[in-house]
Formats: structure tokens, C-alpha cells, sequence
């Protein structure tokens, strides 16, 4: 089943633009290893759920895997050859609103080389290009 909130105040939104870089979230905050979003875009509950996947089967028992993304955002569209008018559509998706440096996910209790394996399994997997980090000593 793929990620979506239990409830929410308006069922449907508007799409919007992404504008700007991660203020927020854009750092490592539980692990030792950090993959960060170098553009803006939009990750469906299905790809963080497929990303996931990808990720533990390769750490297994070597680490813990951080999401630091979740689906708030309703994604509406219409049935295919339906006529203009009638409404907005449906909700057909959930997706998470991703702005350029954003963490999307972290390894802790990991090896750098198989965090750098770990996370060329799951970029593949994503819509937007990242880039693996560390966290900064210090922190």
C-alpha cells in the first residue's frame, strides 16, 4: 500500500510551483549517510515505498534506513477521453513536494561503501538527480 496521510483538511489542492531551496530538512539528522535532492520535483507514495524496498534489502542488517519524506500532497486527474468541464477530478495520487536540498533519506550504522551502493540502487528509482552526503563533524 502505498503512503498517503490518514486524513486531511481539503481533499483536493492545487498543483503550485516549487520556487526555492530547502530550508528546512536539508540537513542529516539521524544518520551517518544522507541522500540529498539536487533539483525540484515530485515523489510519488509508490516510488518512496519502491525506494524503500530497494534500500533495506541491500543494508539488510548492516543498517537503519531514515525516510525523511511523506506523500502530503493530492495529485487530481481525469479519466482518459472525458470531456472538458464536469469538475476537477479525482484524487489519483499522493506525492511529496521536493525542493533542491532536501534530505529524502538516511542510513545510519553503515559502511561508506555500502551506503554509496545502498543509494545508487535507490536514485535509480527516483524522478529528480541526488547526491550522497555525510554528516559534517560537529553535528
Amino acid at each position: 500500500m502505498a503512503l498517503m496521510p490518514k486524513r486531511v483538511k481539503y481533499r483536493k489542492s492545487q498543483r503550485g510551483r516549487i520556487r526555492g531551496n530547502a530550508t528546512r530538512g536539508n540537513r542529516i539528522a539521524y544518520g551517518d549517510w544522507g541522500l540529498q535532492a539536487l533539483e525540484p520535483g515530485h515523489i510519488t507514495g509508490k516510488t518512496i515505498e519502491a525506494c524503500r524496498i530497494a534500500a533495506n534489502q541491500y543494508i539488510r542488517g548492516e543498517g537503519k534506513l531514515y525516510i525523511r519524506i511523506f506523500p502530503h500532497k493530492p495529485i487530481t486527474s481525469r479519466p482518459l477521453e472525458t470531456r472538458m468541464g464536469k469538475g476537477k477530478g479525482e484524487v489519483d495520487r499522493w506525492v511529496a513536494v521536493i525542493k533542491p536540498g532536501a534530505m529524502l533519506f538516511e542510513i545510519a550504522g553503515a559502511s561508506k561503501d555500502a551506503a554509496m551502493a545502498c543509494f545508487a540502487r535507490v536514485s535509480h528509482k527516483l524522478p529528480i538527480k541526488t547526491r550522497m552526503v555525510n554528516r559534517q563533524p560537529g553535528m
